[in-house]
């Protein structure tokens, strides 16, 4: 690993748990953290791709495990969280990536009246579910430590709604953003543990993001959102929690 980037070393030795971190947010994430001098742990579903997320971090000379993990299967993320605490002795961080739209990630087309009640569940467990679910499996080691920070993903979605086709991913955001980030904050400070959650609005991580309408004229840089969660998971953030942050370009204002 490059000297140079290891400049920032507050994060040197910490534990961070990426879901999702097989492409997207998520492996970006990964890293920029594991630049940091963190000991990462990538979570995904998809068994091939986390390879080779988890290969060109290590290859870059990152401290980088994988663990295959479906976030709708508790018993899956207890197994993952087991093998980090073997493997690292700590759980610092969690970065809740693991997400997305149920319409684009299975082509639907139905209109809300006639969408398929399974892809409504997988949109719902996925989304909103899953980060309920890892949190709850790694919350007791962070209590043992009296310190941690937990990271959601929401979306400028589940500030705006999306219509019907996008109604369990706004809904499930929605429900991440708000109700489980400040329970969460509320349950955790007494033991040391930061919450927050970070809405992006769009992000160059897809194309299509581009079109979408800012205040600013433009879509995200996908580093510009790392920058922030960075921010968030460091000491200079030690007096947030408890907090959602639009980072949207002021798209929110647009509708105000």
């Amino acid at each position: 690993m490059d000297e140079k980037l290891l400049l920032n070393t507050e994060l040197k030795g910490k534990t961070v748990i990426i879901t999702g971190g097989a492409c997207g947010m998520g492996f970006l994430s990964g890293k920029r953290f594991a630049e940091r001098g963190a000991n990462l742990v990538l979570t995904d579903v998809n068994a091939e791709a986390l390879e080779r997320a988890a290969a060109e971090i290590t290859g870059a000379g990152g401290n980088c495990i994988s663990v295959v993990t479906d976030v709708r299967d508790f018993n899956q993320i207890t197994a993952a969280c087991k093998i980090t605490m073997e493997k690292f002795g700590s759980i610092d961080v969690l970065i809740n990536c693991a997400g997305g739209a149920s319409f684009r990630i299975f082509d639907v087309k139905q209109e809300f009246k006639d969408y398929p009640i399974d892809i409504l569940d997988w949109g719902i467990d996925v989304n909103l579910k899953g980060p309920l679910y890892f949190t709850r499996a790694v919350i007791g080691q962070m209590i043992a430590q009296k310190s941690g920070v937990i990271i959601y993903l929401g979306s400028i979605t589940g500030e705006e709604g999306g219509g019907g086709s996008a109604a369990d991913y706004s809904t499930a955001k929605s429900g991440i953003m708000y109700g489980l980030t400040k329970s969460m904050a509320q349950y955790g400070a007494p033991f040391g543990i930061r919450v927050c959650c970070v809405s992006p609005g769009p992000v160059l991580t897809r194309s299509a993001m581009a079109k979408m309408k800012t205040l600013l004229g433009r879509a995200a840089e996908p580093h510009e959102i790392v920058d922030f969660i960075e921010y968030l998971v460091s000491d200079k953030a030690a007096f947030i929690t408890g907090v959602n942050y639009l980072i949207d370009g002021g798209r929110h204002c647009m509708s105000l």
